[in-house]
């Protein structure tokens, strides 16, 4: 089930916030609980399952992880820590990786004049999410941040939260863990600060992604011998901002949701299109995911605080893991070492600090958005062959035109749109729309959540009605 989606927007999201409203509040974290679950198995069937069986794994085991010398030694603490952090990565990998581990195997067997089978599971939907929901709870009980939950429904809620269960945030356990007890308010006042959220990213991802969508679609399914200079920076320019305003959207929806749920959930997205550098973007963007690989992977191999090689070979580490963790392909992978490089430049070369004048700051914003968009072709793009078909064209100008799929698909309404879009991505940084509708209170603020809750939710309502949306993109990691 998507968020843009009739059965989401008009009987399902009614039905769990009335649910929540009439709930005795010792109820409400069963009400989440149950509707994320059937929320879920909408979508994902039968692998449904093996998140519950992730979820009962990791409850008991955080029961035995907290800090108690007189009913568990660090050492064999360490231990249950290390098989229950083994057995998530184990599942991610087995149910992600292993189709494309033995395509790579039956590769290799064939230049040598041998066979192997391949094989492709299922892709239970946001595993990637909840694998590291599971790893923040389990750590962070173990490092005595927080104290593991004995109620098992809090911890459903917690894991399964329909908001943020299959796109993200990515909400560290130590975020939410004092949300989680029943003696948690719920007012109608989050309802209202709640809903303007969500009717924001439902207006960015069905008015400004979804008409993307066929125009970047068109760019990256042109074949090598009709694609030029200006297609491929066509795809490239639609499909980041296609990207940007699609998760933006879906994050800001999830916040909203949450919101209207009683929680406060983490923001993911600062406009990150204002970066003046690679690092500064990396801080403004898919923040969740930068402040797990940070937390959880980047300081446990040492940080920056072992000198500059072991910082750079941690960088890399951590991007290589970035770049795997969004997809099972070469792509993802070179575009994480991409990034990683350029982190492990800018450090070295001192750079990563922004420049003081409005012109080097102008200048290092256009050399950073050139470098992400770069990426983003790589990232999107079927096989790195395509990726570097466009990236030549992208850097050798031509003369030739747009062919006529891609001229059909770009029509007066996604020309208008990818302007606006194009606008919004060049004002200056400051600060993000979604924080400043949902929690401003000035008079313009009320102004602007008016105007998105009647004529954005309206208009965004009335295309999820004639069925013109498309799955989140990052459903697929």
């Amino acid at each position: 089930m998507s968020f843009a989606t009739p059965l989401f927007l008009w009987y399902f999201l009614p039905a769990v916030l009335l649910a929540v409203l009439l709930a005795p509040r010792a109820w409400r974290n069963a009400v989440v609980a149950v509707a994320s679950l059937v929320f879920y198995a909408s979508g994902a069937g039968g692998t449904t399952m093996l998140l519950l069986v992730c979820i009962v794994v990791n409850f008991f085991v955080g029961r035995n992880l907290e800090p108690d010398e007189w009913r568990l030694d660090g050492n064999r603490r360490g231990v249950l820590l290390t098989a229950a952090v083994v057995f998530d990565l184990a599942v991610l990998g087995v149910w992600k990786y292993a189709g494309f581990a033995s395509e790579q195997a039956a590769v290799l067997a064939g230049w040598f004049g041998g066979h192997l089978p391949t094989f492709e599971l299922v892709l239970p939907i946001g595993i990637s999410f909840y694998t590291f929901h599971h790893i923040s709870y389990v750590v962070d009980i173990y490092r005595g941040e927080r104290p593991a939950l004995r109620d098992p429904v809090a911890f459903v809620a917690y894991i399964a939260m329909f908001p943020q269960l299959v796109a993200g945030p990515i909400v560290r356990y130590r975020e939410i863990a004092d949300q989680l007890p029943q003696r948690r308010t719920h007012r109608l006042d989050d309802m209202a600060a709640g809903f303007p959220r969500f009717a924001w990213g439902l207006t960015k991802k069905v008015v400004v992604a979804d008409s993307l969508a066929p125009l970047a679609d068109a760019c990256f399914a042109t074949s090598g011998s009709k694609m030029t200079f200006a297609v491929a920076w066509l795809g490239a320019i639609v499909y980041t901002l296609q990207l940007y305003f699609d998760f933006s959207g879906y994050s800001d929806m999830a916040i909203g949701l949450g919101r209207m749920l009683g929680f406060r959930l983490p923001e993911n997205f600062a406009r990150p299109y204002s970066s003046v550098t690679v690092t500064e973007f990396w801080q403004r963007w898919h923040m969740s995911l930068s402040r797990w690989f940070r937390d959880y992977v980047y300081i446990p191999l040492g940080g920056n605080r072992r000198g500059t090689s072991r910082t750079y070979r941690n960088l890399a580490i951590v991007f290589v893991l970035t770049g795997f963790w969004h997809g099972a392909a070469w792509t993802y992978l070179v575009w994480g070492l991409f990034h990683g490089a350029l982190l492990v430049i800018e450090r070295a070369s001192g750079s990563y600090r922004s420049p003081t004048g409005s012109g080097a700051r102008a200048a290092r914003r256009a050399l950073t958005m050139l470098l992400v968009v770069l990426g983003w072709v790589v990232f999107r793009a079927r096989d790195l062959g395509k990726a570097g078909t466009m990236l030549g064209h992208m850097l050798v100008p031509d003369l030739g035109g747009l062919p006529a799929v891609v001229e059909a698909a770009l029509t007066n309404q996604r020309t208008l749109i990818l302007l606006v879009a194009v606008v919004v991505l060049l004002l200056p940084a400051g600060a993000a729309t979604g924080t400043y509708i949902e929690s401003a209170r000035s008079r313009a603020a009320t102004g602007v959540r008016i105007g998105v809750m009647t004529a954005g939710a309206v208009y965004s309502g009335l295309l999820v009605a004639a069925g013109s949306f498309s799955p989140f993109l990052y459903y697929q990691f």
